[in-house]
């Protein structure tokens, strides 16, 4: 039977009508897990030598059981955001007898397989490998190394199956992710050494072979709550049935000011405020807003004003770049009806714009605190959200345009799984959006001074402005005469 739904997947796979469109995507996806391969080969390999250079009379082992917390700690938190959930087309085979462990056993069976386990393979076999064959002062058993190798595996998997259960239940969730917060507060202000605990705990794993029972008795448990989770939820009418929610209504008066476009702008805001993925959206876009910590702190990029400007432009472009590129797809499940409506497109078109420009304000309000860094810094982030209302915006509408693949409002996305919404060409509409700004202010950097840089792109905006009427006219054409393509695409049986 595992064998039949191994050919029944394969046949979905490449006759499923997104397989040709998304031939592109796949290419990218194989390149990317060859590349991170690739690497944590060469880690793995390197890993032993690089920690007895850096730690010198310290047992390389010793070092890894103490901080191997923190990659798993990380590989949790990939996980969540881009490891994608076991999906089956389970309706069909509901109605015919097959034994429902036999199914749900397929499903997690898939997901032991996945890139997120293999890749640690990469990194511990040949690590364990040099640790047998090399020549120094530490001398290690196979018995050992083989118990802790395999340990290192249970745990992975331990996570793989955790992963599910944080995904599908808001409970697990909190609960990891308060224990991970907790972890990493006791660490960072030195309240107690969570690397000390777990060191001694993997060093044990090593030095006791015997206790590899433990890491694999943890999978198996956790597997067993995912199997009792699906299996207690495994029924044709839940498959079929939809979930009835009370709707909840807010007073969207204050938009009317608007005038023709509240409405639009009333629907986008529903829209954000009750499914997952706009939700998602709204996080991402405030993290966004953390992003000049990470060279704003640092001494090496105060004399890098490129890269200044390349965060400066980030903090206020969080909701730009990350709704607006997936304009009209947001509207992909209704778009056939709304475009059947007497409805201007240009009044579509600027509802989106305007909500746009709105979160720029927000986040160039909420980037206020960075005026600690200097009044500089600050003059740069105001310039970099002049821009990205001025020219941004446009340039994001615009690539809408070509942007015909839907996206499912109530699932949650994953960042290499799942490629809603995704499409090749939004890589080269990205180019110039992160580009030209950082030239903008370069150049008269160089020529004239930081000042100068700064006005410039400043400036660059507010002549974007100027020009509103006539851009928006060039994009509601592109929309336009895309009309019924996008149609087609939005369409599409999945």
């Amino acid at each position: 039977m595992i064998k039949k739904f191994l050919s029944l997947q394969w046949k979905e796979f490449f006759r499923s009508a997104a397989f040709q469109k998304g031939i592109a995507i796949k290419i990218l996806l194989v390149l990317a897990a060859l590349y991170f391969g690739g690497c944590a080969l060469i880690l793995g390999v390197g890993l032993f030598f690089i920690l007895k250079k850096a730690v010198p009379g310290i047992d390389p082992m010793t070092t890894v059981n103490n901080f191997i917390i923190f990659w798993f700690m990380l590989d949790l938190i990939i996980r969540y955001f881009m490891q994608q959930m076991p999906v089956m087309n389970i309706k069909p085979l509901m109605i015919i007898p097959i034994k429902k462990k036999t199914i749900i056993h397929f499903l997690l069976g898939k997901t032991t397989v996945s890139f997120f386990n293999i890749l640690p393979l990469f990194i511990f076999v040949p690590f364990c490998i040099v640790l047998l064959f090399q020549n120094s002062d530490f001398q290690y058993a196979g018995v050992n190394v083989f118990a802790w190798f395999i340990s290192v595996i249970a745990i992975t998997q331990a996570l793989n199956f955790l992963n599910i259960l944080v995904n599908k239940s808001n409970t697990v969730f909190y609960i990891t992710l308060g224990l991970l917060a907790t972890f990493g507060a006791l660490e960072y202000f030195g309240i107690y050494k969570i690397t000390a605990l777990f060191g001694m705990l993997f060093n044990g794993l090593y030095n006791h072979p015997y206790l590899v029972v433990i890491p694999i008795a943890l999978a198996c448990f956790l597997y067993y709550l995912n199997f009792d989770y699906l299996k207690k939820r495994f029924y044709l009418d839940g498959a079929i049935s939809k979930e009835v929610k009370e709707v909840e209504t807010s007073d969207l008066s204050f938009l009317d000011r608007f005038g023709s476009i509240s409405t639009f702008l009333k629907n986008d805001v529903r829209m954000i405020w009750r499914n997952k993925r706009p939700r998602q959206v709204i996080f991402m876009s405030c993290m966004f807003l953390f992003y000049g910590l990470i060279f704003f702190t640092q001494e090496v990029y105060r004399e890098m004003p490129a890269m200044l400007a390349f965060a400066s432009l980030f903090i206020t472009a969080g909701f730009l770049f990350s709704f607006g590129q997936l304009v009209p797809s947001w509207d992909s499940e209704y778009y056939k009806m709304m475009m059947s409506q007497n409805i201007p497109y240009r009044q579509y078109l600027e509802s989106k714009w305007y909500l746009m420009v709105l979160a720029v304000l927000v986040s160039f309000i909420l980037s206020t605190p960075y005026i600690y860094f200097g009044w500089d810094i600050f003059g740069m982030i105001a310039a970099g959200a002049s821009f990205n209302i001025g020219i941004n915006s446009f340039v994001t509408l615009f690539g809408g345009a070509l942007n015909r693949v839907p996206v499912e409002l109530n699932a949650k996305a994953k960042a290499f799984s799942n490629t809603q919404g995704f499409n090749p060409t939004q890589l080269l509409i990205a180019l110039p959006k992160m580009l030209l700004p950082v030239l903008l202010l370069y150049i008269p950097y160089v020529l004239f001074g930081l000042t100068t840089g700064i006005i410039c792109l400043g400036v660059s905006g507010i002549i974007g402005l100027f020009f509103k009427n006539y851009f928006l006219n060039i994009i509601e054409k592109t929309y336009q005469k895309g009309k019924y393509k996008t149609i087609a695409a939005f369409g599409e049986k999945k």
